[in-house]
């Protein structure tokens, strides 16, 4: 039941039903073959990205990536600086981006979902701990930085 609460795990999932709605499901619906594909893969593309560049940030401060493992520092540099959850906005993206390039019409509410899903599994139990640990320093990057964009 562990391996669950880590959050590729409810990615996957998601990408799973997206992926059976459109290939099982399709109902005759679509995006638009060239626009479509662009966007979707500009989305992919734009997730990675950004899971990079936060994986690059938790390295360099030396401290751990895995949600509910106690953290060694406050990450508040590079695109940390922009959004408070790069990892999860990429996910998202990558979600959307998908959902896209498999013309997956009837699975866009699952891009809202996933988000609900993680904020209530992942975010506001991550961001209590940073306010309990670094008390000063998370108030004032929270009011400084948004949560998702």
């Amino acid at each position: 039941m562990k391996q669950i609460e880590l959050p590729p795990v409810w990615l996957a999932a998601f990408i799973a039903i997206a992926w059976a709605q459109s290939t099982y499901y399709p109902m005759g619906l679509s995006f638009g073959p060239v626009w479509a594909d662009l966007l979707g893969g500009i989305l992919v593309g734009g997730g990675l990205l950004l899971m990079l560049l936060a994986v690059v940030e938790f390295y360099r401060h030396k401290t751990t990536i895995v949600p509910r493992r106690e953290s060694s520092a406050f990450v508040q540099s590079g695109i940390y600086r922009r959004t408070r959850n790069p990892i999860y906005l990429g996910d998202a993206l990558v979600l959307a981006g998908l959902i896209l390039r498999w013309d997956a019409v009837l699975s866009l509410p699952l891009i809202p979902i996933f988000i609900w899903v993680i904020e209530k599994r992942f975010i506001e139990g991550e961001e209590k701990h940073l306010r309990r640990t670094y008390r000063a320093q998370w108030a004032k990057y929270e009011r400084k930085v948004r949560r998702w964009l």
